[in-house]
């Protein structure tokens, strides 16, 4: 974990409370391979959060802030696993909100970031603060961005899936390991209610996208069902592996 962000119930839960804020976790994941790491998502860009101006131009709204722990959670975590940075073979990023996109200011230059062609497009497009968004997260950085379109291998055993909807170009990842595969819902299952009662989350970037959000919370809670299958949601408090 990351870091947490206080989050109205009905923003993560379709039909739910909006009076009622949970502080969910700010999550990321690294799968490690003979000759390299790869990492998925990397929660905010600590400069901007510990910085009182772009603190409050990016990260403070009427509900909302970055609740970061002292330190570096990822620079920690990464070499607690005893990880280099030079080893890392490429980045994956699920989606653009600026809970998602702070690592990239730790990745050597020429990284290879592997996103979703939709949101790369919605990225440029001009959005901004009031999309959630800190386009200079990735457009600032020295990183090859590479664009996908739809599910897609990234390395063996190590798949991104188009989970539009939250975002116009959402990709959640499958990670197959020995004995049973992970997936890493990221925001299109943000709790576990969500794929055990298929309720999809109460938020979509773009107006009318509400039916993808539903089909690919449709997609998740069906893998969630086959044998072998576990599958992450990206930011309830109270799901076991986050909380290990």
């Amino acid at each position: 974990m990351l870091g947490y962000e206080p989050i109205a119930e009905s923003l993560s839960l379709r039909g739910g409370d909006s009076s009622r804020f949970l502080l969910e976790p700010v999550t990321g994941a690294i799968v490690v391979y003979d000759n390299g790491w790869a990492l998925v998502d990397g929660g905010f860009d600590l400069d901007g959060v510990r910085d009182p101006i772009l603190r409050a131009a990016r990260y403070d709204y009427e509900s909302y802030t970055a609740v970061v722990p002292p330190g570096d959670a990822l620079a920690e975590g990464v070499s607690a696993a005893g990880l280099e940075w030079s080893d890392l073979a490429f980045c994956a990023i699920s989606h653009v909100h600026l809970d998602h996109t702070g690592a990239l200011r730790l990745a050597p230059a020429g990284t290879p970031v592997a996103l979703q062609r939709r949101e790369w497009q919605w990225l440029t497009s001009g959005i901004g603060r009031s999309a959630v968004v800190v386009p200079s997260d990735i457009l600032d950085r020295d990183v090859d961005v590479v664009l996908l379109d739809g599910d897609t291998v990234l390395a063996p055993g190590f798949t991104a899936l188009d989970t539009r909807g939250h975002t116009p170009g959402h990709q959640s990842f499958r990670v197959d390991l020995a004995g049973r595969s992970i997936v890493l819902a990221c925001d299109a299952a943000d709790l576990e209610r969500n794929l055990t009662e298929r309720i999809p989350c109460g938020w979509t970037a773009v107006p009318g996208d509400d039916e993808l959000a539903s089909r690919s919370l449709e997609r998740l809670a069906d893998l969630m069902v086959e044998p072998g299958v576990e599958v992450w949601p990206g930011h309830d408090p109270a799901f076991s592996a986050w909380m290990r």
